[in-house]
């Protein structure tokens, strides 16, 4: 009864799925990658519902590895007292909200908790310039230089739309 032999029941399935913005297909891909971050003993259905994997193994996922925020993001959707480990529906939670299918409010709620470092409920000062150097800074040296700004920039399909003067 290992993790590829573990299927969720049927019913866990179909409750996932109206909990999240998740297909079947997405809820069952999830568990079989959370489930390989188990121990092996930890593999079966019951037990990979009740095991935490700490952030450390959550962070070696390729979709989170180069995400500068990547550290808040799990503490975000942690339910952990200690907010250091995600358990399986933690880990669904989070998938769900950066899902192609999630609303706009979902998203934009989620932004701002990771956004709101000190968790007090503001983007302050600090918060915001906390957001703009982590993601901005690529070479992590502590400021943006040109080739930095550029790359952002680019990023941001209005800025050349906006950054006009008409006469």
């Amino acid at each position: 009864m290992g993790g590829s032999g573990s299927r969720l029941s049927k019913e866990l399935l179909a409750e996932y799925q109206d909990l999240t913005f998740l297909t079947k297909q997405e809820i069952l891909l999830a568990h079989r990658r959370f489930c390989e971050l188990l121990p092996p003993e930890h593999r079966t259905v019951e037990e990979s519902l009740h095991t935490r994997v700490s952030f450390e193994q959550i962070l070696s996922l390729p979709e989170l590895k180069a995400n500068p925020f990547k550290e808040r993001i799990c503490m975000v959707f942690s339910t952990s007292p200690t907010r250091d480990s995600l358990s399986f529906e933690d880990f669904l939670d989070l998938l769900s909200v950066f899902s192609d299918t999630a609303t706009p409010d979902i998203k934009s709620h989620y932004a701002f908790r990771i956004f709101d470092f000190d968790d007090d409920g503001t983007l302050d000062r600090e918060d915001l310039s906390r957001l703009i150097l982590e993601e901005s800074d690529i070479d992590r040296d502590g400021t943006i230089n040109l080739s930095e700004f550029q790359h952002v920039i680019s990023r941001s399909p209005d800025f050349a739309s906006s950054f006009k003067i008409v006469l």
